[in-house]
């Protein structure tokens, strides 16, 4: 007799975990690869095209080098801090990913393995509590460094991640409204059954992407790595793998936004048509990365008053109104 449980057992969650991690190491390698060919386009160059077909093997040679290279400190640094800043600012990255499904979940033998890795009530406040600890990464890595430029690098994200921090959070309120539900697998379904809630929620989805730029500090909000400024701010005195671990925590933050995205307002696996399920999730976080490598190619960085500005003055008072308004719609309906 075949008995299907609701719960995955724990070694099925372990693989899932293991597979996962690996995708988006995979996912992180060829994210630099494709965003140096999108910039190079934009600007009528070849970009990587070296290393293997199309320069496809640049990633892998990136590795080797950061590897390969010597990893230098500066003699005042705080030792354990320094060290354990770019792990744990990749840690939070890569767990925050765990509560994104991805898929509906399949039948395979005797299980119902479930499209996502922790399926928690409470999946949408973990990743922006995970997201919140991953931030302490770049501020006390800046602050460990003993270095002007990376201390002013870590203030600047600092301010920069507690101004849009809170934009963030009001920008999905109106998500949770809707779908009466933190668990992001209930949002997906709702959206299933009702309908996309990028229409309805589209000034939610609006200030989402942008505060989402700023909290992944990607031009043009890039203000704490501002290299024109501060040489490269943070983590401007780490080399060798200890700085290649901060670059991957920015791009698997950006991934993680991204996918974030789909799930709250493009119902995340769900097509328009044919259920092909984890690859329309795919086909839609693609298309929502290919954006933030298009901004970077066509906005100049903000000045930091124009940054602090923007977040206090435009970007909270918007994201206020949309999920009052949104709370009024849900109450009189």
């Amino acid at each position: 007799m075949i008995v299907a449980t609701s719960v995955d057992p724990w070694w099925i969650d372990l693989i899932k975990a293991l597979v996962i991690i690996n995708l988006l190491m995979v996912a992180f390698a060829y994210s630099t690869w494709l965003e140096r060919k999108v910039l190079s386009r934009m600007q009528l160059r070849y970009g990587p095209n070296r290393a293997g077909p199309y320069g496809l093997l640049q990633p892998i040679a990136d590795l080797i080098k950061l590897i390969r290279k010597e990893a230098f400190a500066r003699v005042a640094a705080i030792d354990v801090l320094y060290i354990a800043a770019p792990a744990l600012s990749t840690f939070t990255a890569l767990a925050a990913f765990s509560v994104i499904p991805f898929g509906q979940g399949w039948h395979i033998w005797k299980w119902d393995v479930r499209g996502v890795v922790a399926d928690v009530p409470i999946g949408l406040i973990l990743v922006f509590a995970l997201g919140s600890v991953g931030i302490y990464g770049f501020i006390v890595g800046g602050w460990a460094s003993e270095s002007k430029y990376s201390l002013l690098g870590s203030m600047r994200t600092c301010a920069q991640m507690v101004s849009y921090e809170v934009s963030l959070a009001l920008s999905v309120l109106g998500v949770v409204l809707t779908a009466h539900s933190l668990k992001l697998t209930d949002i997906v379904n709702h959206q299933i059954h009702d309908q996309w809630l990028a229409g309805p929620q589209f000034v939610g989805l609006v200030c989402f992407f942008i505060a989402g730029i700023a909290e992944t500090n990607r031009p043009p909000f890039d203000l704490p790595e501002a290299d024109t400024e501060l040489v490269a701010g943070y983590h401007t005195e780490y080399s060798g793998m200890r700085y290649g671990l901060f670059a991957q925590a920015e791009y698997v933050n950006m991934i993680t936004l991204s996918a974030l995205a789909v799930t709250l307002f493009f119902g995340g696996w769900e097509g328009p048509w044919a259920p092909l399920g984890p690859l329309w999730f795919l086909i839609k976080l693609g298309i929502a990365l290919f954006v933030f490598m298009w901004l970077r190619a066509t906005l100049p960085r903000l000045r930091y008053d124009q940054l602090m500005r923007f977040g206090w003055k435009v970007l909270l008072p918007v994201a206020t109104l949309n999920a009052l308004v949104t709370a009024l719609v849900v109450v009189a309906a």
